[in-house]
């Protein structure tokens, strides 16, 4: 199962420190998310990680910087966002429905589905599918190993995504949550829960 990290939407100082300490322990599959965010400031976090990391990292918009720091491709947020004009790199991109799968697969290297691990058919996260939503969807062969569960991923519920047939997980604030960036400098407890990330996806 792959481990997809995703950055925290804001910038912070000890952020280049902490992403190049995870590629060195492990991670090779790094979304830089960074919404509504002037593209200078992503250029100056990226011009701050070692240059041969740059081909495990995936943009979310300013997708020039792909060709201009060598990255691994884009990824398309909305299922209704088009490719750039001319695109003919590798792209992920995320789904809100089931039905959107079909058409998105053929050409995406992967797919973020939007999913929800709760019991309750009633509770959504992000939109989210439910949990006996994505068990029926599993039956029926939509989720596979380019599917990602997206949403509310953590260490908790990667066992259930596996078990689901899910070929990846995408995970932010379970990771981040683990840092203070405005109390703290010492991210040992945030790469303590990376290398649980990392074996429970191994």
């Amino acid at each position: 199962m792959k481990l997809v990290i995703m950055t925290k939407p804001t910038f912070f100082v000890e952020e280049d420190k902490i992403l190049t300490t995870l590629f060195e322990e492990g991670m090779d599959d790094l979304h830089l998310y960074k919404p509504q965010s002037t593209p200078m400031y992503s250029e100056r976090l990226l011009s701050l990680l070692p240059e041969n990391y740059y081909r495990k990292i995936t943009v979310h918009d300013h997708y020039y910087l792909k060709n201009e720091y060598g990255l691994g491709k884009i990824h398309i947020d909305s299922p209704s966002e088009q490719l750039p004009y001319d695109y003919k790199g590798k792209y992920s991109r995320t789904c809100t429905e089931l039905s959107q799968i079909k058409d998105f697969k053929k050409k995406s290297e992967y797919l973020f589905l939007k999913c929800n691990f709760q019991d309750n058919p009633d509770i959504r996260t992000c939109d989210g599918l439910s949990l006996k939503e994505l068990e029926s969807a599993s039956s029926n062969g939509f989720i596979d190993k380019r599917i990602y569960a997206y949403g509310e991923t953590n260490l908790d519920n990667i066992k259930i995504a596996k078990e689901l047939g899910f070929g990846g997980v995408v995970i932010c604030n379970d990771l981040w949550n683990r840092f203070d960036i405005h109390k703290e400098i010492d991210y040992k407890r945030l790469m303590a829960h990376f290398e649980k990330l990392h074996k429970a996806t191994s």
